[in-house]
């Protein structure tokens, strides 16, 4: 399994912490993807937002300035707001990553959480979904090779114009990131493109019809390689349980409160929290063994192949983030890949027995 992490940059947080500048958020990124590079995680993940309350509205402008300070750690969006981009342009600016880091580029795609970006691009709400089905429908015709002959509603056609510069792995790698949307499960599934599947809240069991439609439909489509599927939810590790609630508590409620009251969420509270943290809760915060055993535990439901964390929720004092990270990269994950290892090593003789 691939354990990683992803962040949206948020500029604001508890009242003791305040809010801190874009220029400083933007450097402690940086610094956190330098470190997830360093201590062995495998993918960081960098979101799209035109808000003043996030920092970055670019993703790509930020991973190729980690894919300098990096070496391994694969580097991707997360997510790509497709709907009100231009995907030529998308595929452009990945395909730089893509060259800068060495071939370690992905971008992940979605609809928006957010509707910020329609209006400021010029794009109708009413065509919400209409947009991002032909916007992938031409990332994909991108991806296949240079010279794209393609046509839609919503933007000018390419007649066999090459598209330029190309990327050093190919194709570059395309994830879906589906919310709480059966019919976008569905459509990653058909297209045979790996899924990237939000779990922030609720207990994860309910988010395997997500994962179940994804690979049927990919199988009814024919695809020979069922896609790979990631689970993201919000996480933070720290030496005790109890360090780790009453650290990420303060900026992640604040945070979820402030989005609640733009949505109608009723307010979170600390037992409300302390619930989503249990063993079946949909937050992954606890020791490093309660993390371990809770990224196992999805595992046995979901089958899944990688794991992302978001870890900075809120304006968490840097020097947690960093430790989290660190306690992420040298003690959760190489146990979770040991025990996962295990475990197929276990399953062997029993397939072998079987056939």
């Amino acid at each position: 399994m691939e354990i990683g992490i992803y962040t949206f940059a948020e500029l604001r947080g508890d009242s003791e912490a305040g809010v801190i500048s874009p220029e400083q958020r933007l450097r402690n990124l940086l610094e956190e993807i330098e470190l997830a590079d360093q201590v062995g995680l495998d993918v960081f993940g960098v979101g799209e937002h035109h808000r003043p309350d996030f920092a970055v509205s670019a993703p790509a402008v930020v991973l190729a300035a980690a894919a300098a300070r990096t070496s391994r750690i694969r580097l991707t969006s997360a997510v790509t707001v497709l709907s009100s981009d231009d995907p030529v342009r998308v595929f452009q600016e990945f395909s730089t990553v893509d060259l800068l880091s060495g071939g370690r580029a992905e971008i992940m795609v979605g609809r928006g959480s957010f509707i910020e970006s329609f209006p400021l691009f010029g794009y109708a709400l009413d065509d919400y979904d209409e947009l991002f089905a032909e916007k992938l429908d031409l990332l994909l015709r991108l991806q296949e090779g240079e010279r794209v002959t393609w046509s839609g509603n919503h933007r000018p056609a390419l007649d066999g114009i090459g598209v330029y510069p190309r990327p050093v792995r190919d194709p570059l790698p395309i994830w879906v990131a589906v919310g709480g949307t059966p019919a976008s499960a569905v459509r990653a599934g058909r297209l045979g493109l790996p899924m990237a599947l939000a779990i922030i809240g609720g207990q994860p069991e309910r988010f395997t019809p997500f994962a179940e439609l994804h690979r049927g439909a990919a199988r009814e489509a024919g695809h020979d390689v069922v896609p790979a599927l990631s689970i993201n939810s919000h996480a933070y590790v720290a030496e005790s349980s109890q360090r780790a609630a009453d650290e990420f508590f303060p900026s992640y409620a604040a945070m979820m409160n402030a989005i609640g009251r733009e949505r109608g969420w009723s307010p979170m509270t600390r037992p409300g929290f302390d619930a989503l943290c249990s063993p079946r809760g949909a937050l992954v915060v606890g020791s490093p063994e309660e993390v371990i055993e809770k990224i196992l535990f999805q595992l046995e439901i979901f089958g899944h192949e990688r794991f992302l964390g978001q870890i900075s929720v809120g304006t968490l004092p840097h020097t947690n983030a960093l430790r989290s990270i660190e306690l992420l990269g040298t003690e959760v994950a190489p146990a979770v890949r040991i025990e996962i290892a295990r475990r197929d090593a276990a399953s062997k003789p029993a397939r072998a027995g079987r056939s």
